[in-house]
């Protein structure tokens, strides 16, 4: 879906992906939010993927995350995808990597268009391409002493 302009507010001013990164420490829901605000945005949509207790019927203690060195890479080709299939005025990502707790912060995405619909769409479209294509892996800790790697 290719923007159109018949407002000069509606004018690209600058690049729509305004942050993309993996990161050790916590991940700020409002650092994302932020970056993804812009102007001409009629509706901002935004995920945040926590680390919950259970996952396949077992409950899990903790879990790290590790990527290949080509993670970001990934996650700017998907986001330049994301920009081009919708009228994306700004887009944000931020994914955790290192040992996690039951209930912190693992993904927080973010994505500014035009109209709610359309970010809704493009921010399901964000994380769900991220989720299966971007080189991260999720090393879970069951509760029971097994573990077990899931990953893109």
């Amino acid at each position: 879906m290719a923007p159109t302009h018949d407002h000069p507010g509606e004018q690209a001013g600058q690049d729509p992906i305004r942050l993309l990164a993996l990161r050790d420490t916590p991940v700020s829901v409002d650092e994302v939010f932020r970056a993804a605000g812009d102007d001409a945005a009629g509706g901002t949509a935004l995920f945040v993927g926590t680390v919950r207790n259970h996952d396949g019927g077992s409950d899990v203690d903790a879990l790290g995350y590790s990527s290949h060195p080509t993670a970001e890479a990934e996650m700017r080709r998907i986001a330049e995808k994301v920009v081009a299939e919708y009228p994306v005025r700004a887009l944000a990502a931020v994914h955790r990597v290192g040992d996690l707790r039951v209930g912190d912060i693992a993904v927080v995405v973010a994505v500014s268009c035009p109209h709610r619909a359309e970010a809704f769409e493009a921010c399901r479209k964000l994380i769900d391409d991220l989720k299966h294509e971007v080189p991260i892996w999720k090393h879970q800790k069951f509760s029971d002493g097994t573990e077990e790697w899931v990953g893109a």
